[in-house]
Order: C-alpha cells, then sequence, then structure tokens
C-alpha cells in the first residue's frame, strides 16, 4: 500500500505488550510491596500495584489477547449494531511482534510502515494507581525504562522509537531521568496529561516549580508527549470512575467517563498556554497522541475569550502559540479536515494505535481518511511532522 503513496509513513501511535517482568526486572524485590508484583488469584494473575491488585486491563500477561484492531467497526459506528462485548469474543496467542523488536520490524515491512513511536499500554495506567506515593512512582517507572531500553531500544535500527515514561511526582528524579534518557538516544518522552501529585500535594505541571525539568528538555530538543491513560479523571459521582468501567456485569452502557481522554487532553495544553511555558522555553515541542480532537474547537474558543477578558495577559494571540507548540494526533475516526482546518496541515500527525483492539487492524488502513487531500498535505501528515518531531533540535 505505501507504494501507492510514494513513500512508507511514519506512525506516531504504535504499542508493545508489556513483557511479564516489564516493571520487576530492574526493581529491588523488596520495593515490590510499594511498586509492582504479581500475585495468581483464583487461578489468573494480576499484577498488585501499591500494595492493591490492580483490574484495570482484564489478563495483564495479554496472552491471549484481542486481535489488533478488534473494535474498529464499533468505533466506526458499529454499522452491524452488535452488542460491543461481541467484538471482543475473539482471543488469539500473544504474537511475537507484540514484545520482540527484530519480529516487529519484519511486521512493519509486511504492514507497509517505515517508522514508529511506541508508547505503554499497562505504562499509561500505573501512575495513577501509585499517585499516593511519589517516590514509588520514579522508583517504578526507573525501573520500567530500564527494561525499556533493554527490550526496545529508544532508537532501534533508525525504525523504532520507544518514548520512555516520565512523571514530574518527584521533580529531582525526572530531572535525573530525562537526562539518562537524552544519553540513551531517546526522540520523545511520554506522560499521562494530568496535574502532579508531589509529596507536597497537587500542582499543575507547568508550575515554576518544574522549571529546571522543563529546561533540560527545552535544552535537549526532545519532544514531549502526552498519551491517552488514566489521568485520574474524576465522573463526580455521574459514573463509575473505574478505568474498566464501560465493562460492567449487567451490559454495556454510554457513560461519561469515556470523555475523560478529551477533559484530561484539553485542560493539558490550555494549561501550558495559560502558564505560558513557551514564553520561558520558546523551543518546547509538544504532542497530543491518543487523544483525540474533538476538544480543538472548544479549546481555540476557550483562548481566545480569555485573551479578550485579560489584554495584556499573553506576549501574543494564544492560538498562535498553541498551533507553534503543539502538534495533533486525532483518533482515526475523527475529521481530519477539521483538525487542518484548525491547526494546519503540518501539525497533524497519523498514528494508529496498533495493536490496540480500539485502533485499525493494520496501519495503512488510515489512508482512505486521507483521500481528500493533496500529495503534500498526506506526506505532511503521514510522515513528515513526526519525522519533524522525532528529530531533536539543534
Amino acid at each position: 500500500m505505501s507504494g501507492d503513496i510514494g513513500f512508507q509513513p511514519f506512525d506516531c501511535d504504535n504499542h508493545y505488550y508489556e513483557a511479564l517482568d516489564a516493571f520487576t526486572r530492574h526493581l529491588d524485590p523488596k520495593l515490590g510491596p510499594r511498586c509492582v508484583q504479581w500475585a495468581e488469584i483464583d487461578g489468573r494473575r494480576y499484577q498488585v500495584v501499591g500494595g492493591r491488585v490492580s483490574r484495570v486491563v482484564t489478563n495483564p500477561t495479554f496472552d491471549p489477547i484481542a486481535p489488533a484492531g478488534a473494535m474498529h467497526d464499533y468505533f466506526r459506528g458499529n454499522p452491524e449494531g452488535k452488542n460491543p462485548l461481541e467484538f471482543l469474543s475473539k482471543r488469539e496467542p500473544i504474537r511475537p511482534e507484540y514484545r520482540d523488536r527484530d519480529a516487529r520490524l519484519a511486521t512493519m515491512d509486511a504492514q507497509g510502515v517505515g517508522r514508529i513511536w511506541l508508547f505503554p499500554t499497562l505504562g499509561m495506567l500505573y501512575e495513577e494507581l501509585l499517585k499516593h506515593d511519589p517516590e514509588a512512582v520514579a522508583l517504578t517507572f526507573q525501573a520500567f525504562n530500564r527494561w525499556l531500553l533493554e527490550d526496545w531500544g529508544f532508537d532501534y535500527k533508525g525504525r523504532i522509537f520507544a518514548g520512555p515514561y516520565i512523571s514530574l511526582a518527584d521533580v529531582d528524579w525526572a530531572q535525573r531521568e530525562v537526562e539518562w534518557c537524552i544519553d540513551n538516544g531517546a526522540r520523545t518522552i511520554v506522560m499521562r496529561p494530568s496535574a502532579v501529585h508531589t509529596a507536597t500535594g497537587l500542582r499543575n505541571p507547568f508550575d515554576p516549580h518544574f522549571d529546571a525539568f522543563w529546561s533540560r528538555v527545552h535544552e535537549a530538543g526532545v519532544t514531549v508527549v502526552i498519551h491517552a491513560g488514566d489521568s485520574g479523571y474524576s465522573s463526580n459521582g455521574y459514573a463509575n470512575d473505574s478505568f474498566s468501567a464501560q465493562f460492567t456485569s449487567g451490559g454495556w452502557k454510554p457513560t461519561i467517563k469515556s470523555f475523560a481522554i478529551e477533559r484530561a487532553a484539553q485542560d493539558f495544553i490550555l494549561t501550558s498556554v495559560f502558564e505560558k511555558i513557551f514564553d520561558r522555553f520558546p523551543r518546547l515541542r509538544m504532542a497530543s497522541v491518543e487523544n483525540g480532537s474533538g476538544f480543538l474547537a472548544d479549546a481555540g474558543q476557550k483562548l481566545t475569550s480569555t485573551a479578550k477578558k485579560m489584554p495584556g495577559y499573553f506576549s501574543e494571540d494564544p492560538i498562535e502559540t498553541f498551533r507553534r507548540h503543539w502538534w495533533i494526533n486525532p483518533f482515526w475516526e475523527d475529521d481530519v479536515q477539521e483538525v487542518v482546518d484548525i491547526m494546519g496541515a503540518d501539525r497533524v500527525l497519523f498514528g494508529s494505535d496498533w495493536p490496540h483492539i480500539e485502533g485499525m487492524p493494520s496501519p495503512l488502513d488510515y489512508l482512505p481518511e486521507l483521500k481528500a487531500f493533496d500529495d503534500t498535505d498526506r506526506r505532511r501528515i503521514l510522515h513528515d511532522n513526526v519525522e519533524h518531531l522525532n528529530t531533536r533540535l539543534p
């Protein structure tokens, strides 16, 4: 399929399914009860995170696993009117390419994908479970990032670029950890879009308290990715706030919990502009991945309205600040033209979410979504924009 467009796309949103020892291989076993360890309950294996059994995914061993893109038709609008749980009825043994980088390269070749950004699955969920213990957050993800470098690498053969996970819960650790990431070739770092639970209370991530961290990221020219995960957003009693809230013993029903991802991304993005982080660090580049794009129009209106109400606060039109420093990866089912109209074609990123169940069965199934664009804009979205962000600024 890539031959039809004359180049191999750069997919900004791929995932691994973590190895069984991803969180424990480089963790002192004495720290397991405080961080992550395994337990067997009624014949099934679960991870215990911060001393509590985690059920954020049905099977954290990922074997067996639902096929890639299993819920594609559901997110396409469920044209056959199936019970959504039917989409998850099939399971298969875990595939080598979900855990082995050389097998993944062979799969990318078969898919026609040139390069990928690679992000966590469980790793995007566990900071929330450990937020009461900032030191445990640091210990857990320090171990996790060593596993990630060992199994995947931050730059494997110039094609697979795994993003190490950073939390600001312990800012001193974050500074040391990002330095280690930079020294080991990271092109991106990934974090959840959330306020930061520190030892002294909640802070927004752009508070000057964290400026030493942002200064090092700014100097190194790496891209910061906020990726969908558990951001700890409350439904304030309107819905069950467990991560798997949509799957209940009573069946499937709508819940406002499903909008938490967009809420978290919008709040993070707006705060970055309101706190004027880009005035302090004008080379910062940030990408929102797998958070959708439905919030963009509303975010733009809020920025414009705030600027009118507070003349002189912003150093420039905050919309321009937003467009200069942020890149957006829409959900594959979002209207790409709408995103381009708001952000410009040079700020939109192609991402398939492969091999997650919500994503595409194969990454280049996305090509029909871009049929209305000319060759220049199609290449920007499918390749050039991610390539730009993947290249460290000098």
